[in-house]
C-alpha cells in the first residue's frame, strides 16, 4: 500500500488500496535533524486503524484529528500518508503524484504550470524533509539569521511525454550549492520508470528586507553539501543541451504581444513575490493560437531579471525564433536516462519572449520555448 501525500482524504484512501506502502524518510542522526512531516499533524481525516498486517482500514467512529504517534508500533499516520521519500543517503528526495483534473488543459494533459508546480513541491517537500525551514523555499539555519531567502534565476524544463488525468509520476531532485548560489535539477518518470521529462533550475540568495542579492557564505555552503550528491550529478549530463543556451533579448516590434497583465494576490508565494510559476503562464499568453492549436511545449527556459509583486502590471511580447541546424536528433543516454527527440522544420517551432513593465519599462524576464506538432492519440 503506498502512502498518498495531500489533503483530500477522500483521494488519499480511495488510492490507498491500489499501492504498496513506501517507508517515510529515515532520520538524519548524523546531523540530528529530525524529519519534518509534509502534512500538518493538524489535518482532519476519516478515523483509520491499522491492522496487524500494517494495512489501513476503516473503522466505525467519528472524524477526528490525526495523531502523529505510532500505531501498534508501526509507522505514524502522517508517515503513511506520505508520498515521497529520501534516498538512503539522504542526498536526494522521490515523489509520486497524482495527476488531477484541474491540473490538466486543452491537451486532456497535464499544463506546463501544473508540472512546474509538481517540481517545486518536490523540492519544498526534501528541504523540509531533511529540516530546512519553509519560509524562504528551504532556507537553512544560518540563512534565517541572515535574513536570506532563495529565489529563482534561471529554469530550464523539457518535457517529451505529458502525463495524462489519473496518470502516476514519480520526481526525483537534488540540489548542489555555490558561493553564487545553487543548482538543483529533477528528472520525471511515469509508473513504468520511463522518463518523460527533466529539469534544472539556478536559485540565488537574496535579502527578504532590502531585495538585494546577497553571496553564499561559506556557512551556508557547508549546510548545503551536507545533503548534496557526494559527486557531481546533472539531469542534463550532455555537453551540447539548451538548457544552458543564451537568450537573446527579444528584438521589438515583437510578432506577438499581450498587455496589461496583472499579478494577483493569488499569485503570490510564501516570500511575498509572485511565483516563479506564473511567468510560465504570462510568456505563453502571448503565443499565436495556431501554434497552440496544432503544437505542445516541448522545452521551455527561463531567466528570472527582476521580480513582480502584487498590482504589478506585465506585458507579454513574443517573436519566432528561427532554428538552426533543424534535423532529428538521436538518443540521448544519460545518467538518468533517455528520451527521443525530434526536430524539423515542419514539425517545430521555437519562440524568444520577453515579459517588461508596460510602455517599455524595465526587463522582468526573458524566455525561449519549442514546440512540437501534437501526434494523434
Amino acid at each position: 500500500m503506498m502512502s498518498l501525500k495531500g489533503c483530500n482524504s477522500v483521494d488519499q484512501l480511495k488510492s490507498l488500496s491500489q499501492w504498496q506502502s513506501v517507508s517515510g524518510p529515515k532520520a538524519m542522526a548524523r546531523r540530528g535533524i529530525p524529519i519534518v512531516s509534509c502534512c500538518s499533524s493538524s489535518l482532519t481525516f476519516p478515523q483509520l486503524r491499522t491492522s496487524d498486517l500494517g494495512v489501513l482500514e476503516w473503522t466505525n467512529g467519528s472524524v477526528g484529528a490525526v495523531s502523529n504517534r505510532p500505531i501498534n508500533g508501526s509507522a505514524s499516520l502522517v508517515e503513511q500518508l506520505q508520498l515521497g521519500s529520501l534516498a538512503e543517503d539522504g542526498r536526494s528526495y522521490k515523489e509520486k503524484f497524482i495527476v488531477r483534473c484541474y491540473e490538466v488543459g486543452i491537451n486532456k494533459t497535464a499544463t506546463i504550470d501544473a508540472i512546474a508546480n509538481l517540481l517545486q513541491e518536490t523540492a519544498c517537500n526534501q528541504v523540509q524533509s531533511i529540516g530546512f525551514s519553509t519560509d524562504g523555499m528551504g532556507t537553512t539555519n544560518t540563512m534565517r539569521k541572515l535574513d536570506l531567502i532563495w529565489v529563482t534565476s534561471r529554469m530550464h524544463i523539457e518535457v517529451y511525454k505529458y502525463p495524462a488525468w489519473g496518470d502516476i509520476i514519480e520526481i526525483e531532485t537534488w540540489f548542489e550549492g555555490g558561493i553564487v548560489g545553487t543548482r538543483r535539477d529533477f528528472v520525471m518518470k511515469d509508473a513504468n520508470g520511463t522518463l518523460i521529462g527533466r529539469a534544472t533550475s539556478k536559485w540565488v540568495a537574496m535579502n527578504k528586507h532590502t531585495r538585494r542579492l546577497s553571496k553564499v557564505t561559506a556557512e551556508v555552503l557547508e549546510e548545503i553539501q551536507d545533503f548534496s550528491p557526494l559527486t557531481p550529478r546533472l539531469a542534463f549530463p550532455e555537453e551540447d543541451t539548451s538548457s544552458l543556451k543564451k537568450i537573446p533579448k527579444l528584438k521589438e516590434p515583437a510578432q506577438y504581444s499581450r498587455l496589461g497583465l496583472k499579478a494577483r494576490r493569488a499569485d503570490l508565494d510564501m516570500n511575498q513575490h509572485v511565483n516563479n510559476v506564473t511567468y510560465i503562464g504570462w510568456l505563453l499568453e502571448s503565443m499565436p493560437q495556431e501554434i497552440i492549436d496544432t503544437h505542445e511545449l516541448q522545452k521551455v527556459t527561463l531567466d528570472y531579471r527582476r521580480e513582480c509583486q502584487h498590482d504589478d502590471v506585465v506585458d507579454s511580447l513574443t517573436s519566432m525564433e528561427l532554428i538552426e541546424d533543424a534535423e532529428a536528433i538521436a538518443e540521448l543516454n544519460g545518467t538518468n536516462g533517455s528520451a527521443i527527440e525530434w526536430k524539423n522544420k515542419d514539425d517545430c517551432r521555437q519562440f524568444l519572449h520577453f515579459l517588461r513593465l508596460p510602455g517599455g519599462g524595465l526587463e522582468i524576464n526573458r524566455g525561449r520555448t519549442e514546440w512540437r506538432r501534437k501526434s494523434s492519440r
